[in-house]
């Protein structure tokens, strides 16, 4: 009738307010959610898009994370959620003709990186 308390084991590591869109981070996170940490390294390495370096960066940190505060080795953790969520608009105007102003929007996201331990 009780319940098991098991908490997870997690490492997590996040980037807020990246300079660039959510569509175009989530191309990338889309292809490593739920590989392991070494498969990851060899995908982002070879694609080429610009979040893959972030994302890259971002991984390394949260195994860096796993090992240091949780004692974890970095040969099994696996990647067990990855989001990215949409963030504020860097607004800007862009001078035209007669005066006028042209608004030019610049997303940011927040992307975070979860990893735990496979058994």
């Amino acid at each position: 009738m009780g319940t098991d308390n098991k908490s997870k084991v997690e490492a997590r590591a996040s980037a807020r307010y990246f300079k660039m869109s959510a569509n175009k981070a989530r191309r990338v996170i889309n292809q490593i959610r739920g590989r392991s940490y070494e498969q990851a390294l060899i995908l982002l390495e070879f694609m080429p898009y610009r979040a893959c370096y972030a994302i890259l960066q971002l991984i390394s940190s949260a195994a860096a994370n796993a090992n240091h505060n949780l004692g974890l080795s970095r040969a099994n953790p696996f990647i067990s959620e990855a989001k990215v969520d949409e963030s504020t608009l860097f607004k800007r105007f862009q001078p035209r003709a007669q005066g006028r102003g042209y608004p030019i929007h610049k997303p940011t996201c927040h992307i975070t990186i979860t990893m735990i331990e496979k058994t």
